[in-house]
């Protein structure tokens, strides 16, 4: 259970800066020690599989994955690396971007309602409804009271989401100051990566603190019994790959889903196709 040190105890007090972006745990920052790791990854992924087939086949529960971070932090890759091994036809990622007109139009929560998985399904929210609560108070387009509101409108969400049997698995991508400039170099340098290049990003690096201010604030507050955040080191792609792969793999498990018994009636021993 490699992430549960990273678990967000309900009511406890975040600090990021207490938090280290570049822990790799028990493996070593050495090619031997980032092959073993990734040996590991790949054995979770392929566990992964198998429990997402139980999940599929018993259509009773669903797990919903929020990835949240800073630009650059690993997002894209986290699902594609440890999401490789599922079934396409059973997951959905959602990437929710500045809200239209129409979600304008409804309260903040309606576009995400509208995407969590059903029974049977893994989701995966690329940025999530937290957004309205990160963006929106660190450049000041929402009151205090507003924020305060929406938090409280959001643990209530994930709740009636839990009691209608939805798993909440909620990951915080840690990367450091340093490593995200360092990230977005390789942007401009590389030309297979420029297509990445988002020059609002530069702007929204000059918020660091101010957004390091309200993750910690929101995974405090919201971090709770039935919908934890996990604050996962993240400036090493490969163990941040492990640790994610590790919970998802875990929270699967804590189901304890078995494969659907055959259909009633059936006599599988004398079964002939023809």
């Amino acid at each position: 259970m490699i992430i549960r040190h990273y678990l967000v105890e309900p009511g406890s007090k975040v600090v990021l800066k207490a938090f280290d972006p570049d822990e790799t745990g028990d493996y070593k920052k050495t090619d031997q020690g980032k092959d073993k790791a990734k040996a590991e990854t790949a054995k979770l992924i392929a566990r992964m599989a198998g429990l997402q087939e139980r999940l599929y086949a018993n259509a009773t529960r669903s797990l919903l994955i929020v990835l949240q971070g800073m630009d650059t932090s690993g997002k894209d890759g986290t699902i594609r690396n440890v999401m490789s091994g599922v079934n396409p036809q059973g997951c959905k990622v959602v990437a929710f971007k500045t809200p239209t007109k129409d979600d304008l139009a409804h309260d903040f929560l309606w576009r995400v309602h509208r995407e969590v998985p059903p029974k049977g399904h893994i989701g995966i929210f690329n940025r999530s409804h937290y957004e309205d609560v990160l963006i929106t108070r660190v450049h000041g387009l929402v009151s205090d009271k507003v924020v305060k509101q929406r938090i409280n409108q959001i643990k209530e969400f994930e709740e009636l989401l839990y009691e209608n049997g939805t798993v909440i698995l909620k990951v915080f991508l840690h990367i450091s100051k340093e490593e995200q400039k360092e990230r977005l170099e390789t942007r401009i340098a590389d030309p297979e990566k420029r297509w990445k290049w988002n020059s609002g990003d530069l702007e929204e690096r000059k918020f660091w603190d101010g957004y390091m201010k309200a993750f910690e604030d929101v995974i405090s507050t919201t971090s709770t019994k039935n919908a934890p955040w996990y604050v996962v080191p993240a400036n090493r792609k490969w163990y941040r790959n492990l640790v994610v792969a590790d919970r998802v793999v875990d929270a699967l498990d804590d189901l304890k889903l078995k494969t659907p018994p055959a259909p009633e009636g059936v006599n599988f021993a004398t079964l002939r196709i023809v």
